[in-house]
């Protein structure tokens, strides 16, 4: 089954969940898409750090296409799996998917690439460990 082919969210644990709340809303009163990127880039600094072993800096998103909104109270799910692995860089999967929160049905809203730069501590990109 490929991904094109999956009818709901990946079957592994989400590496953030969270609830779109009235505060994240934009002044039309949907989920602002800043708040759904700065989530995605959270969940995909979490999978990076693990990969780098450390500290690292976000130097890239792939272009993002919003397929769904998201409501107020809904549950968005977050994914993350890494990519791939340079020489100082890793890039990382991020699949955000929604849920009402009363009922189980899901559905995905964005997904992307981000690109981390691993770096040390005088904030120089630095060579990754072996994975």
């Amino acid at each position: 089954m490929t991904d094109e082919d999956r009818n709901g969210p990946p079957d592994t644990t989400p590496q953030i969940r969270v609830i779109a709340m009235p505060s994240d809303t934009n002044p039309n009163g949907d989920i602002f898409g800043g708040w759904l990127l700065s989530q995605m880039d959270q969940a995909a600094a979490s999978a990076a750090y693990e990969a780098a072993q450390g500290r690292c800096v976000t130097v890239a998103v792939d272009a993002m296409v919003f397929h769904h909104p998201v409501y107020v109270g809904d549950v968005v799910s977050l994914f993350a799996k890494v990519v791939r692995r340079g020489r100082t860089s890793v890039g990382v999967f991020v699949e955000a998917w929604r849920s009402p929160r009363e009922r189980e049905a899901y559905e995905k809203v964005t997904e992307g690439v981000f690109t981390f730069v691993a770096i040390d501590e005088n904030k120089r990109p630095r060579v990754l460990p072996d994975a």
